[in-house]
This record gives C-alpha cells, sequence and structure tokens, in this order.
C-alpha cells in the first residue's frame, strides 16, 4: 500500500531528477532547435518538440524508478495514448508531468517555460516542484508543509485594499461558448473602469501560478483542464495561503469534468470576487 508520506521523503530526489533532465534533454536545444525537431499536435498552437518527447522520457524513468508501482501522466504520454489520462482516478501513485509548459515560448527562444511535477494519489495533490531551468528557480510545495521557492518560505497575501487586480487570464476565443462567454465577463465596462486588469497568460501556467505564490500576480483564470498545466501550480499557490474554485464553486478535480473557466488567487476573497466577475453577478464589486 501507498504511504504518502513518501511525498516528504522524495522531495529531494525529485528535484535532482527534474534538474538532471533539463540539464540533459531541454537546456541543450534551448534556442538550438531544429525545424525538424518541432511538430504540431492539434494544429499551430500546439507544438511539440524532441526536447518536450525526450524530457518526458527521462522523467518517466527517473520517477517511476524513485516509487515502483506509480504510473506518469504526462502531456506527450496522454498525447499518444489518451487512455492513461484514466489513471488520475485511479488506485496507484500518479507523477503529472509537463516536461516543458510553454513549449511555443520554448520554441521561439524566449525564457518563459518551466518543467512541472506533481504526485496524487487517489485525487489528492500531495507535493509538486516548478522549475525555470533558464533562471535555475525551484519552487516546490508539500502538502502540509508548505511552499518554497530556492529555500525560501512562500506566502501569497492578499491583494492591496482598492487596488486594481492583477488577473492573467486565457484567451476567451479557443474555448467552449459557455467558457468564452464568461471569460468575456472580465473585459466589462466596470473592469475596464479599474476594478480588474485582465491580461493573457505569459505563455506557461505554471509560472503564472508561480506568481500568484509569490504575491505579484493576483489570480489566473484558465479555461482549459489538462491536469499537467495545473497540478503543481496549484498545490503551491494552496501551500503559500492562496485558494482556487471552478466556476461552480467546487475544488478543481484532477481526473477532469470541471465546470469552467476556474480561478486560483491569492486569497479565497479574490477567488470568490472573480467567480462573481465570471458569472456576470455584480460586475464592478
Amino acid at each position: 500500500m501507498f504511504d504518502e508520506g513518501f511525498a516528504a521523503e522524495c522531495l529531494g530526489p525529485v528535484e535532482e531528477a527534474v534538474r538532471r533532465t533539463a540539464a540533459a534533454e531541454i537546456m541543450p536545444r534551448f534556442r538550438a532547435l531544429t525545424a525538424d525537431q518541432v511538430a504540431e499536435k492539434n494544429g499551430p498552437h500546439d507544438l511539440v518538440t524532441v526536447a518536450d518527447r525526450d524530457a518526458e522520457a527521462h522523467l518517466t524513468a527517473a520517477l517511476t524508478a524513485l516509487l515502483p508501482g506509480s504510473v506518469v501522466v504526462g502531456e506527450e504520454t496522454v498525447d499518444a495514448d489518451p487512455g492513461r489520462y484514466a489513471a488520475l482516478a485511479g488506485d496507484r501513485p500518479v507523477w503529472i508531468v509537463d516536461p516543458i509548459d510553454g513549449t511555443r515560448t520554448f520554441v521561439r527562444g524566449d525564457e518563459g517555460f518551466c518543467t512541472l511535477v506533481a504526485l496524487a494519489h487517489r485525487g489528492e495533490l500531495l507535493a509538486s516542484w516548478t522549475y525555470a531551468p533558464v533562471h535555475d528557480r525551484m519552487a516546490t510545495a508539500l502538502r502540509g508543509g508548505g511552499a518554497r521557492l530556492d529555500g525560501a518560505e512562500l506566502r501569497a497575501g492578499s491583494p492591496d485594499d482598492g487596488a486594481p487586480l492583477r488577473i492573467a487570464a486565457s484567451y476567451p476565443f479557443h474555448t467552449t461558448p459557455g467558457a468564452k462567454r464568461a471569460l468575456l465577463r472580465l473585459r466589462t465596462e466596470g473592469v475596464r473602469a479599474g476594478a480588474v486588469r485582465a491580461r493573457p497568460c505569459a505563455g506557461s501556467a505554471g509560472l503564472e501560478y508561480l506568481e500568484i505564490a509569490r504575491g505579484a500576480l493576483d489570480a489566473t483564470v484558465f479555461g482549459w483542464e489538462n491536469a499537467w498545466d495545473h497540478a503543481a501550480g496549484l498545490l503551491l499557490v494552496a501551500e503559500a495561503g492562496g485558494a482556487h474554485a471552478t466556476l461552480d464553486g467546487t475544488p478543481f478535480r484532477l481526473a477532469g469534468g470541471n465546470a469552467l473557466p476556474f480561478t486560483t488567487a491569492r486569497d479565497a476573497q479574490t477567488v470568490a470576487r472573480i467567480r462573481r466577475l465570471l458569472l456576470g453577478d455584480h460586475p464592478a464589486a
């Protein structure tokens, strides 16, 4: 039987595995990709590179060796075999992996990408790792054990009273009609008047979550639910004192079926405020 105390024991070994993977498979390809090393998956905005695939394979071997009997649900693994996503609802411990979060950013040669790993069991997040290899910055979180960035404790805090909210929001045009309507409510006259300042995501969901955990960003609003984009960041923000909720007010479910869009913020009050905006209730409140 899986002992969830393993999460604390593996913080260091997983961090080492992530760093080794980035050094071996990701950074040598940064700003050095050739055209034949980049491909489209589901369109021009959904890219994969040889670095994504090799990094996920490297991490899969390392993580399953650390925890025999575990399974990896990674972006590239699921792209090849969609049925693997169902492991998130199973009984085995699951490593949730995004080898390069922000692949388009990586392909452009920009620095805003990261590697994301989370450990979950029966739908509960236990530990997470967010690594920005260009800047060698590592954020970790342990359920009930707090969040840290390069060893220093992270506290999200709360937005300043009366200050415009800083929100990183999904583009509204690549989602369902209902989620699009909700996202566009962030652009109401009251919002433009200063209640909320929305901006597009930087290209890496993981780094946006880190900004919330640091208190440098007030909230995110995402219109998609792929677990590899969100798992590490959700635990990081929660352990830094933040909160999240899906559109119907329930917690995010790793296995899917969430009411979208969902929001993550520095505190529960801000989550409630943004949910009201998305639902069309009191848009300027």
